[in-house]
């Protein structure tokens, strides 16, 4: 599955602005080439026929030998060397564009800008979906569960190795920092979002991402976890509408396992 890299774009299209240009460049300079081809077959035809006869045969030469095809042994030797030359240049120009133009297009910039508009196509459609922040242990958890419910999951993380098993494990990611680039919850669709977890463990992140979130989309469920319950209270009043503190879940489990073996 493709990754959507927030921070690719712009880079991208700088390259791939370079690579077009790099492309005019090369077919006007093979159009110059092959002009001056014609040209220099018209001078030096001494067979005495009309200009526009000479004109027509010059390009029909010059045609020739950028395709390959036909036949040029009706060329004196004074042709013959022209020819060679102009073979030559074109030559030149073909290795040159080879090497210019396929350097830029399969380039990391271009290659993850021709990333981002596959996912762009996937995001579009994107409705009802849930956005999972973070692909921890927690996160990959979450998300396993909500896809094996029928859910439609949009992965976001930062960190490259966490972005890549989201993405092998088949989940639609973003990947960026959400807590400080709005552009990453515009991409995974926000607002047409239902639903978002945040996983992450960094107490001050997962407050501007609740307070983000809810901004773009007041009517999104926001699950978050929280490390105490003053903590709790904050996430509540940042616009989470259910708060997990891990604390009180884990305390409680315990006591259902005590009061389970009791009854054994």
């Amino acid at each position: 599955m493709p990754i959507y890299r927030v921070l690719e774009p712009e880079l991208g299209r700088i390259h791939m602005r370079e690579w077009r240009r790099r492309l005019l460049g090369t077919i006007g300079l093979l159009l110059v080439t092959l002009a001056v081809c014609a040209i220099g077959l018209v001078a030096l035809d001494s067979s005495g026929q009309p200009l526009s006869a000479k004109l027509f045969r010059g390009m029909w030469n010059a045609l020739n030998l950028v395709t390959t095809l036909g036949d040029l042994t009706g060329l004196d030797q004074r042709e013959k060397v022209f020819m060679m030359a102009t073979m030559v240049a074109f030559l030149v120009i073909g290795g040159y564009a080879v090497s210019s133009l396929t350097g830029i297009f399969s380039s990391d910039a271009v290659m993850a800008f021709r990333e981002n508009r596959k996912m762009e196509r996937k995001l579009d459609r994107l409705a009802n979906h849930v956005i999972v922040i973070g692909f921890g242990a927690l996160g990959r958890l979450v998300a396993g569960r909500l896809h094996e419910a029928g859910e439609q999951v949009v992965v976001i993380d930062r960190a490259d190795d966490l972005a890549a098993q989201a993405s092998n494990l088949g989940f639609l990611v973003v990947q960026g920092d959400a807590g400080v680039d709005e552009a990453v919850l515009d991409n995974a669709r926000i607002e047409q979002a239902r639903a978002l977890v945040v996983t992450t463990e960094d107490p001050d992140r997962k407050l501007s991402l609740t307070l983000m979130a809810h901004s773009r989309n007041p009517n999104l469920k926001i699950a978050v976890t929280g490390a105490n319950s003053p903590r709790g209270a904050l996430l509540q009043r940042a616009g989470a509408s259910e708060v997990v503190v891990m604390d009180e879940l884990i305390a409680g489990a315990l006591v259902d396992r005590l009061g389970k073996g009791g009854q054994g």
